[in-house]
């Protein structure tokens, strides 16, 4: 707590205690830095809250995507229910970053919102309430000791001045001495000037010992009010590092998912879905369907009947058969999976993803007969005449085994133009060839 002064240029050099004069107002900031660090907090917690949501965001977009490509492509069985799986388990950790979002705003949020204005009262003239208490308690507390100080530093500066004059004067009568050209007289008044300045300087100095001496005597009294007042902002701010550390561990406890039982489940649940897939027994389902494994019913002679009859009538063959006529061949074979949701083959199901996931056609084996063995072998080259792009007006199930089914709006290609009875020949883009009805298509412009 000292002060000192350049006896030469008279500049003011003071320490950095708390205990000087106005250095009480860091403490005084303090408070209203208290207010932005709460604001700070906030930003942060609702940055992260922004990060989850996004997060989760992209993790349900990948999620969705990528199911649609695996359903549509050529992988099946068990593995494609182990791929499948991933995605799952980006959907249900998706709706955990949610809920993490939702609890950093809704509770840590709204917690340090709500603490703030508690602890933070705003004055209609700017400020607040608590920075101008612990202003005004500095300010009272350091009053008596400051004007005490002053009356100190007054002192010392007359008792260094006093003690410059005596020296300058002592200087000067010696240099007198040397001097033959002054007089008596003028020797006598340089004598005089030193006595004086030895009497300036004792004065001022038991003036400055005794101002001393009183500030001394005040400085207990003067620690222990500043003390008081520093204990509040003290208390003050230990609430607000108390609040932050029990804020931050419940920010901690929200985003740690390590701890949240449903997501141990989900990697469980992934892991169990991965260690589920079978090669062998996939290898056994597309034998079944898709292989050598599938039923067939081979040509037999039959009997004419009306009924059959009326199925030629009906479909006008534009290539008469030689010797006996076939008809009425139905598939008995499994055909369960050809038309289940998901299937794996990508030759029973409309490509929404030609460039990811369909095969070159010219390196297809499927591409000239239905993948189920369901095109005629009897009827006409599917190549001969003009091939046109046509789109489905309306939905068709075929009744026949030669018939085509499609979806209103799917994509298919004309081979033969329509006959007497209104049928057309065409083929879908997995490669099966077979009649549909002329009026439920249109060319594709």
């Amino acid at each position: 707590m000292s002060v000192t002064y350049d006896d030469s240029v008279g500049v003011e050099v003071s320490s950095d205690s708390f205990w000087e004069v106005g250095n009480y107002k860091r403490t005084v900031k303090r408070i209203d830095d208290g207010h932005r660090l709460c604001s700070d907090l906030m930003n942060c917690v609702h940055e992260r809250a922004r990060i989850e949501k996004a997060y989760a965001q992209q993790l349900t977009e990948w999620a969705r995507r990528w199911k649609q490509l695996v359903e549509k492509g050529p992988q099946y069985g068990t593995v494609e229910k182990a791929w499948m799986a991933v995605m799952s388990e980006a959907e249900r950790v998706s709706e955990l970053h949610l809920e993490v979002k939702a609890s950093l705003m809704n509770e840590d949020f709204e917690k340090i919102k709500n603490w703030q204005k508690e602890a933070f009262h705003k004055q209609m003239m700017g400020g607040f309430k608590e920075t101008k208490e612990a202003e005004d308690g500095f300010r009272k507390a350091q009053k008596p000791w400051a004007k005490k100080l002053k009356e100190v530093e007054a002192a010392k500066k007359a008792h260094h001045t006093a003690c410059k004059e005596e020296k300058l004067a002592i200087s000067r009568e010696a240099n007198s001495k040397a001097d033959p050209s002054l007089n008596p007289e003028q020797l006598k008044k340089l004598q005089d000037k030193i006595e004086k300045c030895k009497q300036d300087v004792l004065k001022t100095k038991e003036k400055y010992e005794k101002a001393l001496k009183e500030l001394d005597q005040s400085t207990p009294q003067y620690m222990e009010n500043m003390e008081q007042v520093f204990e509040q902002c003290q208390q003050f701010e230990e609430k607000r590092l108390r609040f932050f550390r029990e804020v931050l561990l419940e920010v901690q406890k929200h985003l740690d998912l390590s701890n949240v039982a449903g997501y141990k489940t989900i990697y469980r649940d992934l892991e169990q879905s991965i260690k589920a897939a079978d090669a062998v027994e996939d290898l056994r389902w597309f034998r079944a369907n898709h292989g050598p494994g599938m039923a067939m019913n081979w040509p037999q002679f039959e009997e004419w009947s009306a009924d059959l009859n009326r199925t030629l009538s009906r479909r006008e063959k534009k290539k008469a058969s030689d010797g006996v006529t076939l008809t009425g061949i139905n598939q008995t074979g499994d055909q369960s999976m050809q038309n289940k949701s998901g299937s794996v083959s990508s030759y029973e199901k409309t490509q929404s993803y030609p460039t990811d996931w369909s095969d070159d056609e010219s390196n297809n084996p499927f591409s000239s007969t239905d993948a189920n063995g369901d095109s005629n072998p009897f009827d006409e080259d599917a190549t001969s005449g003009t091939e046109v792009r046509v789109r489905a007006l309306y939905d068709y199930e075929g009744q026949e085994h030669d018939e085509l089914s499609f979806k209103a709006g799917d994509e298919l290609t004309k081979i033969e133009d329509e006959d007497e009875q209104g049928w057309c020949k065409g083929r879908l883009d997995s490669g099966q060839v077979g009649l549909y009805p002329a009026n439920y298509v249109e060319a594709i412009q």
